[in-house]
């Protein structure tokens, strides 16, 4: 039986005992703050604990790195709607420590989908649509650094308004102790 097999039949039970019933809320973050973060499987119940965060609390984004690569991606996006639509008036970006994210490299990619069978045609005929496949894979070099970065794409991105608070910070990824980038 399969991971998502398992998930679905624990599904099944956890509806039939109505365990649902202790996350209710509604779609609006009752303290009108969103989280940029990292996807990172040691932030999963880290993150909100060390925030001091309840379901229901905050808008929580996340991705490889806790990083907005472009103005217009889908971290991006979120956080306008998160804004305009759900209230948002304080964003945290989050990045952590040990990311995975930090050094990644194009060539480790390409080596990888190589390996399981995607092939160069493939990844040119990516490139002839545009997508600069190195940037695109490519992580940071610098925490702090990415930090910062991720903090001015989202303050001066022409549909942020500007009474939105956006503050950055590094979490450890073992103690949780959050550290401000100024």
């Amino acid at each position: 039986m399969s991971m998502i097999d398992q998930i679905i039949d624990y599904n099944k039970t956890f509806v039939a005992q109505k365990s649902y019933e202790k996350y209710l809320t509604s779609k609006y973050p009752d303290k009108k703050l969103a989280v940029l973060s990292c996807m990172d499987t040691r932030l999963t119940e880290l993150l909100p604990a060390a925030l001091g965060l309840k379901n229901g609390d905050a808008k929580i984004i996340k991705n490889a790195g806790g990083l907005v690569i472009s103005p217009f991606d889908s971290a991006m996006r979120s956080l306008i709607v998160a804004v305009y639509e759900l209230g948002v008036k304080e964003i945290m970006v989050v990045a952590h420590s040990h990311c995975g994210a930090c050094h990644m490299s194009y060539d480790h990619f390409h080596h990888e989908m190589s390996a399981r069978g995607i092939t160069d045609e493939t990844l040119d005929t990516i490139r002839r649509c545009g997508i600069d496949l190195n940037a695109w894979l490519e992580g940071f070099k610098d925490t702090p650094t990415s930090v910062r970065n991720t903090v001015t794409t989202i303050k001066t991105h022409p549909l942020m308004p500007n009474d939105i608070i956006v503050r950055g910070f590094i979490i450890d990824s073992e103690t949780g102790a959050l550290e401000e980038i100024a």
